[in-house]
Order: C-alpha cells, then structure tokens, then sequence
C-alpha cells in the first residue's frame, strides 16, 4: 500500500507544489480526510483537504502563487482555512488543531494542535488517515486508529469513545449513517450504541444541516438501507416523526394492513432504479405519508386509507417547510405527484374513457411521465406475477395516455379562446364571467364534447356567453357565420 500510494503522490503535481511550498514555509504538511479514504477505495474525488502543522493560510497563499494566476484563493480569517479553486479542483487547507466543545454548541473552540490533536478530532476512522509530503516520508500512511483495516472490513468506527464524538458534534450521528449508507458499511456496534444513547443532541444541529445529510441518504443507490439505521437509532422519530410514523401493522379481526414504511422504503429503492431526480424520490418519499392519518378499518372490506393522497399533498408544504426544504416549483411538483399518484391505475380498465384519460395529462401537465414513474415504483407486491401484472397494466396505460395526447394535445394545454377576445367578443369588462366562459370551454374539450381546436373553441364560447344573456358585437356575429 505504502508504494502505491507514494506513486499515486509523485504522480499528481498538485502534491509536489504542495510538498515544496511546506518546505518553503518550514511546515509539515499532510493530505488528510475525505481524500484518502476515496483514494484506498478507488473513488474519484476532486476536493482535496491539506493539514499543515502551522499556518494554513500562509500555506494555501503560497501554492496560489506557485499554481499561478489561474488559480483562484479565499481565505476564511475567521476559520484559520483558505480554499484554492484551480483546474476542476478544489484544495482546502489547514493548520493542525485542536477542539473543544461546549454542551448547547456543535462549534468548537479552537487552537493549535499537532497531527496527532487533528487525528483525533476526526468523525471517523476511515476519515482520519493522513498521506505525509514530507520529505523522505511523502507517501508514507499515517493511519493511528487502523482506519484501513476499517476500510476493508466495510466498518464505521469513531476514532475516539462514541460518546464523545457524538457529543461533541451531533450531526456526526447523520453523517454516520449517509456514510454507511454511500459506501453499503457497518456501523461498528458500540458506535452505532453511541448514536441510540445520545439522538436527543441532535437538536442543537441546524435544520439545514439535517436536510442536507437526508437529502445525501436520499440519493445513495439504496437509500432505505439509510432510512433503517435512521429509524433504529431513534434519530428518524426526532428528525422526521412523519415518516417513522408509518411504521407499524395493526390487526383487526385476522385482517392487517402492511407496514406503510417499509413499503414506502422499497418504492424508494424502485424508483432509485428508474431515476436520479432527488424530488421524485421525495415524491415516493411522501406519496403514502398521510396514510396513518386517513387510516380506518372498515368489516366488509378491511382496512381502508381513503383520501390519503390529497391529505399527503395538503401536508407537502408543512412538512418542505419544517425540513427547510424549497418552497418553490419543487415542492409544488411533489405536492403535485403525492396528489395524482392513484390516478393512473384506475385507467387500466379498458371502460375508462378517453375524457378521464384526458383529465389525468392535462393534471399532470408535462410531468405524466414522472407520475407513471413513482406508479411504476409504487408496485411493491412479493408475489411476482402480480408485480408482472401490474407492470404490463401500466405499459398499456403509457400507450394509451401517448395516443391520447397524440390526438387531443392537452399536456400544455393553453385555452383556444383567451380572455382578451372574450372581452373583445362581447364587449364586457373585466369579470368573473369571464373565467366562468374560459372554464367551459376547457371542460368540454376535456370530456371530448369539442375538439381542441380554436373554431369549435370559438363557436362554444359563443353559445355559452349567449347563456349568459351575453350579445357578441356586430363584427363577431358575422364572423361566426363565415366560420
């Protein structure tokens, strides 16, 4: 290992720079982190973390000088860390330390330290190895907690007594699991005994440091693999009480229901197979969220979930709103698929006619195909011909929303008639009137009474606004006529 990873040094130029720079300013200097790990694991990495024992900033000053001026330095006074953006890459630099922790604060106090302090400081022992650029020791493995050994033992460890780690920073409990759920490790038992006895430290941590380590968990390969471990560790209840609520089977008289959450768990894992879009997983996420809410338990037909759908999307926005997550577009395409996501199976049914077919495209507008997705994802069944079923329910329901819209193109549907020519028509002002006209229009051509098509448009606003005891001017009525 000590050859390949000196090669792997005398073969990057940005390690020679540093390594001379460090002589220069009579500083040892290291690769730490992050960037060993991914290098023992043969992942790419672009973020490279220097530690040099001394300045950090007067390090990072002189390899921006020796990189030139295309290399771009902040410095971050406040912090003792400079960061050099340069080709691609993004350096980050330094000087040893050493921290202390206050009880109601995940920021430490800070001072300086020796290689060893900054070792010990480190979240986990695969995160606390260091490459020395010294001299005749460059390349040469500073691993004090065996973090290779954890490594190929697929293991997370803390460096020091859990306890401690935890406690002193608490989002170490999440980034724990993101990494075990990333790199498919352990959680070594007294480790993950460490997160259990101290979840309630989580509460000193940002929502938006939360939300960013489950939004990481969400868009791992298989994420539920992360989901369980925050469950177990109780961390899911404090961070997320929503989604832990879903866990549990009741039974009433022989008859129970499945378990919300692990169904929900692999329509995650499904639809992490079919996309990497991180708000549709959120949408498979919160597709069922509002189950245990609309949960009843009916003789005849056993339990029933009714409206769960539409209460999951009233809940869309409370619960981006607690997370910290957008309030934007991105939520309201999430709302959007949590409300429709029970729409496309009832098409199915070859009765279904073309208006209810219609009626699901112009909903979903331009994200039908997405809607059909989280539906493909959401067939969880074990029985294998049933999953075969339903899957060939969906590919007949796909070809037909295609034919559908093919012909009647309501996925951007923009109204044949606006309400500047209604107003023009019939020479009214602004009203409500207006809208009403506008609304009759889209539902005829929805239900398949008129075409699409701006002359049948024209001729049904006319017969509607003449309902209204509306007359079109002179102008119009001939108009008509000709058309």
């Amino acid at each position: 290992m000590h050859d390949q990873l000196t090669a792997h040094i005398k073969s990057k130029p940005i390690f020679s720079i540093v390594s001379e720079a460090s002589k220069a300013a009579g500083v040892e200097s290291y690769v730490v982190g992050g960037y060993v790990r991914d290098l023992i694991l043969n992942r790419v990495s672009k973020d490279i973390d220097f530690v040099c024992v001394g300045s950090g900033i007067g390090l990072a000053k002189e390899v921006a000088k020796m990189l030139g001026k295309d290399a771009k330095l902040s410095t971050f006074k406040n912090f003792g860390t400079a960061a050099i953006h340069h080709d691609g890459f993004e350096y980050e630099f330094v000087g040893a330390r050493k921290e202390s922790y206050r009880k109601e604060s995940r920021n430490p106090t800070v001072e300086d330290g020796s290689l060893e302090d900054d070792q010990n400081r480190r979240d986990f022992t695969i995160n606390a190895m260091a490459i020395s650029l010294n001299g005749s020791k460059l390349g040469q493995l500073i691993d004090p907690f065996n973090g290779i050994e954890d490594l190929r033992n697929m293991i997370l460890r803390t460096p020091l007594e859990p306890g401690i780690t935890f406690s002193d920073d608490p989002l170490r409990m999440l980034r724990a699991i993101r990494f075990a759920s990333q790199f498919h490790f352990d959680i070594e038992p007294d480790t993950f005994q460490g997160i259990i006895d101290h979840v309630e430290r989580i509460s000193i941590v940002s929502q938006e440091r939360i939300t960013d380590e489950l939004n990481k968990i969400i868009m791992t390969d298989k994420p539920s693999y992360g989901f369980q471990l925050l469950f177990h560790s109780g961390l899911l209840k404090l961070v997320f009480p929503e989604m832990s609520a879903l866990q549990g089977v009741q039974k009433i008289n022989g008859k129970a229901h499945k378990d919300n959450f692990y169904h929900t768990l692999q329509v995650l894992d499904n639809i992490c197979e079919m996309t990497d879009d991180l708000w549709l997983r959120w949408a498979a996420i919160l597709h069922d969220i509002a189950k245990p809410a609309t949960q009843r338990f009916n003789e005849k037909v056993g339990w029933t979930f009714h409206g769960h759908e539409d209460l999951g999307a009233k809940w869309v926005p409370k619960i981006f709103k607690q997370l910290k997550l957008p309030l934007d577009d991105r939520m309201k395409y999430v709302q959007k698929l949590v409300k429709l996501h029970l729409r496309p199976i009832a098409l199915v049914n070859d009765k279904v006619t073309d208006s209810a077919v219609r009626r699901v495209i112009f909903e979903a507008g331009e994200d039908v195909r997405d809607l059909m997705t989280l539906c493909k994802a959401d067939v969880t069944s074990k029985n294998p011909e049933r999953v075969k079923k339903y899957q060939a329910n969906f590919k007949k329901v796909e070809k037909r929303i295609s034919e559908v819209e093919q012909r009647d193109h309501v996925m951007n549907f923009h109204p044949p008639v606006s309400g500047e020519q209604i107003i023009e028509v019939f020479d009214i002002k602004p009203s409500r009137i207006i809208g009403d006209i506008k609304n009759e229009i889209k539902e005829a051509i929805l239900d398949g009474r008129i075409k699409n098509d701006e002359n049948e448009a024209f001729n049904l606003m006319l017969k509607i606004g003449q309902k209204h005891g509306l007359t079109p001017t002179s102008k119009f009525i001939s108009a008509s006529k000709d058309k």
